[in-house]
């Protein structure tokens, strides 16, 4: 899964990255400790082209009536995102990309201790996570919802996690997206071999308020 990630990247440059006409409100960067129900940065395809926009994390379904009304739906697997009623709708319509620097998973000693590790790209570019959206709500209280797309971990991934987000290179983002044609099924795979890395950071990070670099700063594992 993935339940905590990083993002540092101005957001003008994520506008020109992504080729995306940016949202006045966008979430302020960087933020070293993005958590489950913070507002993200999305990318998605509308009728007048690519948009960033600040979406919730923690997608919520039509038929929630509050926020709390059912599981906090931060992931979606892959392999059922197809037939799951809550995602099976967002799953042909409405893929995103949700972008990050990099993202924390955690192992546990045998005393139970849990051990943060970070993980980022191997040639420092940005991260796209594949995303599904929901718009929920009515009226003023209206807002975008997302969760990120999960698939079984890689071999590299699977020392520290049995799963791991679904990232996307640039040359697939316009399938994911919707703006090529079908066929986004083939891109749910794990990622290839040797595209991250990761290591030991201190274990502040296991506090949903902590905050600042110092939370990406590699420590002896």
């Amino acid at each position: 899964m993935c339940g905590r990630f990083a993002i540092t990247l101005p957001n003008d440059a994520m506008a020109q990255l992504f080729s995306a006409r940016p949202a006045n409100t966008l979430p302020q960067v960087p933020n070293f400790n993005v958590c489950p129900t913070n507002q993200v940065h999305v990318v998605r395809t509308a009728e007048t082209g690519r948009r960033l926009d600040p979406f919730r994390w923690g997608f919520l379904p039509h038929w929630y009536k509050t926020e709390t009304a059912g599981p906090l739906l931060i992931n979606a697997r892959a392999e059922t995102l197809a037939e799951k009623p809550a995602f099976r709708e967002a799953c042909r319509e409405r893929r995103c990309l949700i972008v990050a620097t990099g993202f924390y998973e955690w192992t546990k000693t045998e005393q139970g201790n849990r051990l943060p590790w970070y993980i980022q790209r191997k040639d420092g570019a940005p991260i796209a996570f594949a995303g599904v959206w929901q718009d929920w709500g009515a009226d003023e209280a209206r807002q975008g919802t997302c969760a990120i797309v999960t698939t079984p971990a890689n071999r590299q991934l699977s020392a520290i996690h049995h799963r791991m987000p679904l990232i996307l290179e640039p040359d697939d983002w316009p399938l994911w997206l919707g703006e090529v044609g079908k066929g986004a099924a083939r891109l749910m795979a794990p990622g290839a071999e040797g595209v991250l890395e990761y290591y030991r950071v201190d274990p502040a990070v296991n506090s949903n308020q902590a905050s600042g670099p110092d939370l990406i700063e590699p420590i002896p594992a």
